[in-house]
């Protein structure tokens, strides 16, 4: 039995939706929510769109804030800072998600006091050609990247729909700027080991005249560099000790003939060689040093963070 959500004692319930130029699938996204979860509150964030995306969200009956600087992760930072609630759900503009078994998922984050649940694209039995094949491998790779990297389970880290709590958003320190943005999302939740899960969402076709703002080679690049980032930021320690431990062969490979050398004739042959020996392994242990500080930053921030996360009650909010 699902939970009732429009009584007084219910949790506050928030949609977000991201826009740029969605005026041909924001009235879709919003008919749809206001069918399945009528006591919610449709927030669209209209993102410097060029059409007339805000005027229909007006129409239907959405609360619409403009968002001038362009980037998904420019609207998250904003819809995060500005809207309460207990409960946020977010969904891209697009109309490509099934919000079918929203009360679902809210009842799932609920009862099992999770923090985020990440809709797990599934193809449309009625068009299992939704899911494009270069996206679908570029976000396997990526997935699969940060879950080697960070852990957890997750299968589709760059899904535009989630559920979260409001200790996660009210936690989160937004600083990415396009589409990266969901990158930094599950890094967070990995990261502070929040409680999260994944959930079967049916992923469908754009409605007719709607355009995918996605670049496969361009954000997956930023995407990449957003991962690398992230793991120099919050895993120093491992990331300058591999780059110690690559100086410090570098080194060996070219110190040991020398030595070898130096052993059997008493002469250094190659001194240029063996200044560059030395300097290289110089590097590797200063990479070293500078990994062990900074890992004791990190620790300190990831501190910081945690008890920030902590400072929000899950729902039932507190007297």
């Amino acid at each position: 039995m699902l939970r009732d959500l429009s009584g007084p004692a219910a949790p506050r319930v928030a949609v977000l939706i991201p826009c740029h130029n969605e005026a041909a699938a924001i009235a879709d996204v919003l008919r749809e929510f206001s069918q399945v979860l009528p006591e919610a509150r449709l927030h669209v964030f209209d993102n410097a769109s060029t059409d007339n995306t805000a005027a229909i969200a007006t129409a239907a009956g959405a609360q619409v804030t403009h968002v001038g600087r362009r980037g998904k992760g420019e609207v998250v930072r904003r819809m995060f800072a500005d809207i309460e609630a207990d409960v946020y759900v977010m969904v891209d503009g697009d109309a490509t998600y099934d919000p079918s078994h929203v009360r679902e998922h809210i009842d799932q984050l609920l009862s099992q006091q999770l923090d985020m649940l990440v809709g797990h694209r599934q193809d449309d039995p009625r068009d299992a050609g939704t899911y494009r094949p270069g996206h679908r491998w570029g976000n396997r790779l990526l997935t699969h990247v940060v879950t080697r990297l960070f852990g957890g389970g997750f299968s589709d880290m760059l899904s535009g729909y989630r559920v979260f709590s409001r200790r996660y958003v009210k936690s989160f320190p937004a600083m990415a700027r396009g589409f990266e943005t969901e990158t930094e999302l599950t890094v967070h939740a990995l990261e502070l080991r929040m409680p999260h899960g994944e959930v079967p969402v049916v992923y469908r076709s754009r409605p007719e005249g709607s355009t995918s703002k996605l670049s496969t080679l361009r954000d997956g690049r930023r995407i990449l560099h957003t991962i690398f980032t992230l793991f120099v930021s919050e895993r120093p320690l491992r990331f300058f000790l591999s780059l110690a431990l690559l100086l410090a062969l570098i080194s060996l490979g070219l110190s040991v003939p020398l030595w070898l050398t130096y052993v059997q004739t008493g002469l250094v042959p190659r001194l240029p060689t063996a200044v560059l020996a030395t300097g290289i392994m110089l590097c590797a242990m200063l990479s070293l040093v500078c990994g062990a500080i900074l890992h004791t930053v990190t620790i300190g921030r990831r501190e910081a963070k945690h008890l920030a996360y902590l400072r929000t009650p899950f729902w039932p909010r507190q007297p």
